[in-house]
């Protein structure tokens, strides 16, 4: 009973702290809006799958992003990087929690691994876009080609850790915590390719 309570009381704070940290960002969006940066990133994000995450989460960054495009892909980037650090440390310290059901574990587990190789190819992502320099032509298409490979595989690894957590005998704290996350992640995620193919086609 008294693990039972203690996960659960993990959970509530973990899910605090989320809803703390986007009223946060919410609000500085809130600010950048009407500045001539916070438009170009609201007309930019208006090409994503998720476009007020996309302002919500690049907003904050209007000051370094101005009317950049290169830096706009370049934020975005490193935005869904550390989102996806962040999630890959939430998981990791579910896995640690007692009273898991097995099934819990192992999909835990197998998400664990799953966020570090997103973590991975998402660095990648950003090494390639500052590697690219002032490529053109035939080299340009080469590292734009590299870098949405890798952001591209990045979202498949968070829709395979979600996946991993499909059927009714995982329903739980356990799954409703870890899909709020990765669902998150997925949609900055998304919103980063999409700003990718965007600055690519150009």
């Amino acid at each position: 009973m008294a693990t039972h309570t203690s996960l659960t009381l993990s959970l509530i704070f973990l899910s605090f702290l989320l809803n703390s940290l986007s009223a946060t960002t919410s609000a500085a969006a809130a600010t950048t809006s009407a500045t001539p940066a916070g438009n170009f990133i609201q007309t930019s994000c208006r090409t994503t799958t998720y476009p007020a995450v996309c302002v919500q989460s690049l907003s904050p960054y209007a000051s370094i992003i101005q009317k950049s495009p290169r830096q706009l892909v370049m934020t975005a980037l490193s935005v869904t990087v550390d989102k996806a650090q962040s999630t890959r440390t939430f998981v990791a310290k579910l896995t640690k929690f007692r009273g898991l059901k097995p099934k819990e574990y192992a999909a835990l587990k197998d998400c664990l691994e799953e966020m570090t190789d997103s973590v991975d190819r998402l660095s990648k992502s950003v090494r390639e876009l500052k590697s690219m320099g002032r490529a053109r032509g035939p080299e340009y298409i080469w590292h734009m080609s590299n870098l949405q490979t890798w952001v591209s595989a990045a979202l498949t690894d968070d829709s395979t850790c979600m996946d991993g957590f499909a059927g009714r005998a995982l329903n739980g704290r356990i799954k409703s915590s870890i899909r709020a996350r990765m669902s998150n992640l997925a949609q900055v995620t998304s919103n980063a390719l999409a700003l990718c193919n965007k600055f690519g086609g150009k």
